[in-house]
């Protein structure tokens, strides 16, 4: 089925909707949240609640790329299931996420000046990746967006694991210095 007939069968509430979108993304949207969370269980339930999710925000949301937006959801229900189960109170997590490694390059919302909103930060990171080769974007999606692990880029790529992260670790440079020179203040 397509995009744009899931998208009606959403602004229509029609239930089919749901599993319509589990059929063509589930499996995309899993994978985002093992990513992450590394537990079955817990990717199974983050993709139940992205299809929930998507039910409340479609109408009055009309994705452009369905296929990104339900990553998105995924993505950030993932990420705060991780959190949650990581709080420092709880123990504290030895593993880090990805998106630490990307701490000297973009300073979490709260502490980006008021003028500047998350989506234009959003805006400038899709433009520096247009800057970048296909590859150095390819790997810095599946790091930062996908969370996928250094091995499993490497092993995509056919390329070592030093060498991978190294093209990351410099990728993160190349980003922090296209943010600089942007305004933004890190």
């Amino acid at each position: 089925m397509t995009d744009t007939k899931i998208i009606e069968l959403y602004w229509n509430r029609q239930e089919s909707a749901i599993t319509e979108s589990n059929l063509k993304y589930g499996t995309y949207c899993h994978t985002i949240a093992y990513n992450i969370l590394q537990q079955q269980e817990d990717s199974d339930e983050c993709v139940s609640d992205t299809w929930l999710r998507a039910w409340k925000e479609i109408p009055p949301t009309r994705p452009q790329k369905l296929k990104y937006y339900f990553a998105r959801i995924t993505r950030n229900l993932a990420l705060d299931s991780y959190r949650a189960k990581h709080a420092q109170k709880r123990g504290g997590a030895n593993a880090d996420l990805p998106f630490d490694e990307l701490c000297d390059c973009v300073s979490d919302e709260k502490s980006i000046d008021d003028s500047i909103t998350a989506q234009e930060l959003g805006q400038a990171i899709n433009r520096f990746l247009k800057t970048l080769s296909q590859r150095e974007a390819a790997l810095f999606v599946r790091r930062y967006f996908h969370a996928e692990t250094v091995l499993s880029i490497a092993k995509r790529h056919h390329l070592s694991e030093n060498n991978t992260a190294v093209i990351l670790s410099r990728t993160r440079q190349k980003l922090r210095a296209f943010l600089l020179k942007e305004g933004y203040e890190l």
